[in-house]
């Protein structure tokens, strides 16, 4: 049995609360980045659709505001422990609870409620360990899309590996943020003993995505995947 902790109790802010963090970022992130946003235009212009994301550095939430632009919600583990300094502003924008292990059926009936309004989902598919490069995703992302019929947008982030150093050094950072073309809904098979292995393979397919998005010292688990290339082609057409 899971044992709760404070960030279970933690929720998604009203829509104002976080269209005044989205300024906040507007204003902020260009005092401490220099940022590169490429591809903006493959964001759909309405929801629901859901946005996946690398994770290198605990800063990523606040570039993905940043380039979006919109309020939007995350889907963020609450069994990990925060440090003081990213507390507040995981507090003021708020998230849904997720367990990194498995989703819950709260998670999954909050998030379902969120994109049949409409919303846009934030999630970082390789759970919340850092590294600087690509990982194998977790499922949720790829089963909310086939449960919820809701396309898939790629991001990916860099630049940020040691940005306090840079910062604290007098240097802003060069940050990449580059946005790759919608796909899916995905499908999942009505046969249960398909089901995890269709809902991996789309998870790789995820990362790929990503990796697409990436320099290749990057790609991780997508590393002289195929798929990379030809999506890396779609993406420039």
């Amino acid at each position: 049995m899971s044992v709760r902790t404070k960030l279970d109790s933690f929720k998604p802010r009203s829509s104002w609360i976080r269209y005044l963090v989205t300024y906040l970022t507007l204003f902020l992130v260009p005092l401490f980045a220099r940022v590169t946003i490429i591809g903006r235009r493959h964001f759909p212009a309405r929801g629901p659709f859901i946005i996946v994301i690398n994770h290198f550095s605990d800063l990523d939430p606040a570039f993905v505001i940043y380039t979006f632009r919109r309020p939007m919600i995350f889907l963020a583990a609450s069994d990990h422990k925060i440090e003081w300094f990213n507390y507040w502003a995981v507090w003021l924008y708020g998230f849904i609870p997720t367990n990194r292990k498995s989703l819950a059926p709260s998670t999954i009936r909050q998030a379902h409620n969120w994109l049949k309004s409409k919303s846009i989902l934030g999630i970082f598919p390789e759970g919340t360990a850092l590294s600087q490069v690509l990982r194998t995703a977790k499922n949720g992302a790829v089963y909310l899309s086939s449960i919820c019929a809701v396309p898939i947008v790629p991001m990916g982030i860099t630049g940020l590996n040691k940005p306090w150093k840079s910062i604290f050094s007098g240097v802003r950072p060069k940050v990449t943020v580059t946005i790759g073309k919608p796909f899916g809904p995905f499908k999942n098979s009505v046969r249960r003993h398909d089901r995890e292995k269709i809902l991996t393979r789309n998870g790789h397919e995820v990362m790929c995505r990503i990796a697409a998005l990436l320099p290749e010292k990057q790609h991780g688990s997508a590393a002289r995947d195929p798929l990379v290339d030809r999506f890396r082609n779609e993406n420039s057409q």
